[in-house]
């Protein structure tokens, strides 16, 4: 099957444009020609070309060639590929092969609401319909790239996860037909006294379930000011889309935030929680800040059994020893520690902040936490 150009009415890629956005589109070209493109191989595309920039074709080819491009064989279709989508022109023709592939692309704003070109006649041509939309670009944006409109668009995105953490076994009994439990006697002897005594309905009792607490510390420091309000967007959905949710800010100081995120309005919401944190993109102490939460609330019982989220950068300005004591403390009561780094996703990174490097033997896992489809994966964690 050879490559032609797309006709002059159809869309053209923009040259210069939101490298995301673009990268997504050309993985759509390559699956839609046979390639196998993983989710992480476009991730990677779009921070190269975020690095290189789309004026420099030669940086733009080989930046896709070595990140989509997985196998040898692969080279010749990414080429052609490549010609037909960045630089507009002809591929290479087989004369031979009388059949041609032409290339459509097409761009959705809404998912909910796609355009009615899909609703004319079926086309017998061979032509690859590519569609993707503006939100399925912004769920893999990096949130230091997002703009103020962004980062409204990204909340409504993050207000329709469910933060739903494994239950527990309560103290509470529930009525239950196993048989296997415990007896209920006083509803037992209720319905013996329908039947003349006899006991013939029995009725049994089994401790219910509930749902574990979820406690959210988010570092405000100022290595974390490019990620940590579009984060702060991500706690007040956790924080008004659940009731067992408690939200703390960490900074030079522990500030509680989970009376001021409770409104469902997010302007209100956030306009408080900010007006509340006086320690906004400043230093960072970790460990103080966790000593404070374990000795006033953790270790009380706000954490006890309860899933405990630390988005962080782990930089700190603290001894690392007493970051590596109070995570431990912390570790020892929650029923799950999970730390959330918005860096974790650069290439080649490693946890070598003294922070990050002493808290890590003390957690139960490790997370990005630098975009929506991260905040995604962050609830499927919670949710084990």
């Amino acid at each position: 099957m050879s490559w032609a150009p797309p006709s002059a009415d159809e869309r053209a890629v923009p040259r210069h444009g939101d490298p995301a956005r673009i990268a997504v589109a050309f993985t759509r070209v390559l699956r839609g020609a046979g390639l196998r493109v993983p989710t992480s191989s476009t991730h990677t595309f779009a921070e190269a070309l975020c690095a290189v920039g789309l004026d420099d074709r030669a940086g733009v080819y080989w930046s896709g060639r070595a990140t989509l491009a997985r196998n040898p064989e692969d080279i010749d279709v990414y080429d052609r590929a490549f010609a037909v989508f960045f630089d507009r022109r002809d591929a290479h023709v087989d004369p031979d092969d009388e059949e041609q592939l032409s290339i459509t692309i097409a761009v959705d704003d809404d998912d909910d609401n796609p355009s009615d070109d899909d609703a004319g006649e079926p086309n017998d041509d061979p032509t690859i319909e590519l569609r993707f939309s503006a939100n399925e670009v912004l769920r893999n944006k990096d949130f230091a790239q997002y703009s103020a409109d962004e980062l409204v668009q990204a909340h409504e995105l993050m207000s329709r996860l469910r933060l739903v953490g494994s239950p527990r076994s309560s103290l509470r009994l529930e009525t239950t037909r196993r048989a296997t439990t415990r007896p209920d006697i006083r509803r037992t002897m209720q319905a013996a006294l329908r039947t003349g005594g006899e006991p013939i309905e029995r009725h049994h009792r089994a401790p219910s379930t509930r749902l574990r607490r979820l406690v959210i510390l988010l570092d405000v420091s100022g290595s974390m000011e490019p990620y940590a309000r579009a984060l702060l967007r991500f706690v007040h959905a956790a924080v008004a889309g659940r009731q067992k949710v408690e939200a703390f800010a960490l900074g030079t100081r522990l500030t509680r935030l989970t009376r001021e995120l409770q409104s469902r309005d997010p302007d209100v919401a956030l306009s408080a929680a900010t007006g509340r944190v006086v320690d906004w993109s400043g230093g960072t102490r970790l460990g103080d800040g966790l000593r404070h939460f374990n000795d006033e609330w953790g270790v009380r019982g706000l954490a006890r059994n309860s899933i405990v989220v630390i988005l962080s950068d782990g930089w700190d300005r603290g001894d690392p020893e007493t970051l590596a004591e109070q995570m431990e403390r912390l570790h020892r009561v929650t029923h799950r520690l999970v730390w959330v780094n918005p860096l974790k996703v650069t290439p080649g990174y490693a946890p070598l902040a003294r922070g990050m490097a002493a808290a890590l033997p003390h957690i139960d896992a490790f997370v990005e936490g630098h975009s929506v489809a991260a905040m995604e994966e962050l609830t499927r964690v919670i949710s084990e």
